[in-house]
């Protein structure tokens, strides 16, 4: 029973660190694909110093990606994603100051899918990556390290 219940969190766990991967990977490309208007845009919306924020996006958004699809160093990846998201959503999905309703309920949609991805994130930070992760497989291998019997000391007689 336990045996399958490991197997389930692995499965579970990976899936949903492949499945967040997905949203924050089609960001990069975005952001990569159309730098210059992607820059202009963020500068509209009273981003500071819009191409160094959005370099800074972008390695926020590699790092976080590569460390959940490995599973290595995931709480720190899922950190930066959520760092990421937190600053996104915030600065472009701001429905509290428009006035026209359908706009207003069309970025409170788009910020309440992001509290979502965010509660994921934050799951991801608080639980680690699972067993079916490199660091998963560094905890098992520690454990067995400090369960293994240690071999005893002698001493000499002269």
């Amino acid at each position: 029973m336990q045996q399958m219940a490991e197997v389930a969190q692995g499965a579970a766990t990976l899936l949903a660190r492949l499945m967040l991967t997905v949203v924050f990977a089609n960001a990069v490309s975005t952001k990569v694909m159309q730098f210059s208007t992607t820059a202009a845009y963020m500068q509209q919306e009273g981003i500071p110093v819009p191409k160094f924020a959005l370099f800074a996006a972008i390695g926020l958004l590699l790092i976080g990606c590569l460390t959940l699809i490995l599973g290595a160093w995931t709480r720190i990846g899922a950190l930066f994603l959520l760092v990421f998201l937190a600053t996104a959503t915030f600065y472009f999905h701001d429905f509290w100051r428009l006035a026209d309703p359908v706009q207003r309920q069309l970025q409170m949609f788009q910020f309440m899918k992001n509290v979502a991805i965010g509660g994921g994130l934050l799951s991801l930070a608080a639980f680690g990556g699972g067993p079916w992760s490199v660091d998963g497989w560094i905890a098992l291998k520690q454990e067995e390290a400090e369960s293994s019997p240690k071999p005893r000391a002698t001493a000499k007689t002269q």
